[in-house]
């Protein structure tokens, strides 16, 4: 008997490893913000929160200003950064799996929608999912627990119980639980030292073989 019948999943650090994308247009955005970038690790906790967010919580930036680095992101991400990307290994095998398994599958993410679409469809990855629910680029829906309760309306006929969110940070384990289903964290992702642990899910995976084994 399947453990899950769908099974939703965060994208970056989860299904690809989107760091240099994502670190490179961080860095161009502070340079023009007339800012100096530190070295590209240390911008890999801007990975998986909102941008807006992240902008005012570590620059301090205000409302205006974090708006202003959000759309220099995109400038670069949208023609560079969106393909400096690449699926972890095994991840197109354990989605192939789990589809073969009758298992439904979804893609929750707070990347807007239109790049996280774009991403799947080019890594041959978007065949495997029945939705893709991005945030939007206006930052009115954003946060992981929103993007979360929207995956679930979709899926409204499928019990809580026989649903998982898998990934890489705190706010998907968070909104999972907000959300009242399990939860599984990857330690493979982005999570600063000690972060899947204390957000305690109710699953940790250290690999992609590890969620083979969970999963089927």
């Amino acid at each position: 008997m399947k453990k899950f019948d769908l099974v939703i999943f965060d994208l970056d650090g989860t299904l690809t490893d989107s760091r240099e994308g994502i670190t490179r247009s961080i860095s161009h955005a502070l340079s023009e913000m007339g800012l100096k970038a530190p070295p590209l690790q240390e911008l890999e906790h801007f990975i998986g929160p909102p941008l807006m967010d992240s902008f005012m919580d570590y620059y301090k930036f205000s409302k205006s200003d974090s708006e202003k680095a959000v759309k220099l992101f995109r400038e670069r991400y949208s023609e560079k950064g969106l393909y400096e990307n690449v699926p972890f290994h095994n991840i197109n095998t354990l989605l192939s799996a789990l589809k073969n398994a009758g298992i439904r599958l979804a893609v929750a993410t707070s990347k807007p929608q239109h790049f996280s679409e774009n991403i799947l469809d080019h890594f041959l990855l978007s065949q495997y999912f029945d939705e893709i629910i991005g945030s939007s680029l206006d930052n009115s829906f954003s946060h992981k627990n929103q993007i979360i309760t929207e995956t679930l309306k979709r899926f409204s006929e499928i019990p809580k119980e026989k649903i998982v969110m898998v990934g890489d940070r705190k706010f998907d384990i968070d909104g999972a639980r907000e959300n009242g289903i399990s939860s599984i964290g990857v330690k493979y992702g982005f999570a600063d030292p000690g972060e899947i642990d204390t957000a305690s899910p109710d699953f940790q995976a250290d690999n992609v073989e590890d969620l083979f084994k969970i999963l089927l």
